[in-house]
């Protein structure tokens, strides 16, 4: 067993190659092997998000706090807010963050398969962000 003492370890400024804006991640947990599950805590202010992205394995989020949107390759942007959990299957291109004007906290949850738990594409378009 391992405990994490709360505040034992940094917040981490989000990747910018994978992120526009300013992120904020906090571990949760990355377990090892036979285990295959990545969580994190992630911050986003307001206009901060991901960038295009799919996930091996799928993916949970689970908002915590704020308004955000979350948007498949194609489609419109939907809003989620404080309490919503939203499920994206294996392979599905999406981006998820803040709204233009609201911060969001959300729990990211996927599964890592042949070590890989995200393959990232390229930076959302401001157009895409708005709609």
């Amino acid at each position: 067993m391992i405990i994490h003492p709360a505040g034992s370890r940094a917040s981490i400024r989000a990747n910018p190659d994978y992120f526009t804006g300013d992120v904020w991640q906090d571990p949760i947990i990355s377990a090892e092997a036979p285990a295959r599950l990545h969580a994190l805590s992630v911050h986003f202010a307001p206009g901060g998000r991901t960038a295009w992205h799919t996930h091996p394995l799928g993916q949970t989020l689970h908002v915590i706090q704020g308004t955000g949107l979350i948007c498949l390759r194609g489609e419109t942007p939907q809003t989620i807010r404080a309490g919503d959990t939203v499920w994206i299957p294996p392979g599905v291109e999406h981006w998820h963050g803040a709204g233009p004007d609201t911060a969001m906290t959300h729990i990211a949850m996927q599964e890592a398969q042949d070590g890989t738990a995200a393959t990232w594409l390229e930076q959302v378009s401001d157009a895409d962000y708005g709609g």
